[in-house]
């Protein structure tokens, strides 16, 4: 079996207002080569644009890789690593038997998990982490893009 890549992929994601206009940030590290992504929504929340960043970061990666994954949401950390199983088993319900919110966007993280090995890290943000702060600036601005283009 050939060597996977690591590639790190930081995630963030920003809402001005919550709900309100949103933005998501990755930046993507493989050896020396960076790159950086973002997108915004006009009408969204924190919890949704965490999520869309972690899922654009791993769609970006043209071939299966090792990626270590950083975020700074425990909500996407956890979702992911502990709750995510018991959920397909319920049938996109909680433990209380309530849907699971932003069910659509948990199944498009779990797609886009499947060809890659994932090391899931947890950073706690504005904290000092030199990634974590370019993919917050690269949210913060792509939301406040959405909220002055009212896209």
């Amino acid at each position: 079996m050939n060597e996977l890549s690591r590639v790190k992929v930081v995630t963030d994601g920003a809402c001005k207002g919550n709900p309100g206009p949103g933005g998501w940030g990755v930046l993507i590290r493989s050896g020396t080569r960076e790159k950086e992504l973002s997108g915004g929504e006009k009408h969204t929340t924190n919890n949704r644009m965490e999520l869309t960043a972690a899922i654009r970061g791993l769609e970006a990666l043209t071939r299966p890789c090792h990626v270590t994954l950083v975020t700074d949401s425990v909500y996407v950390k956890d979702g992911i690593t502990r709750w995510i199983h018991g959920w397909q088993r319920n049938g996109w319900r909680t433990a209380d038997k309530k849907p699971v919110k932003n069910a659509e966007l948990w199944q498009e993280l779990l797609e886009a998990t499947a060809r890659h090995r994932i090391d899931w890290v947890w950073v706690k943000g504005h904290a000092g982490d030199e990634d974590n702060e370019r993919a917050d600036r690269l949210a913060s601005d792509a939301a406040l893009i959405a909220q002055a283009s009212g896209a």
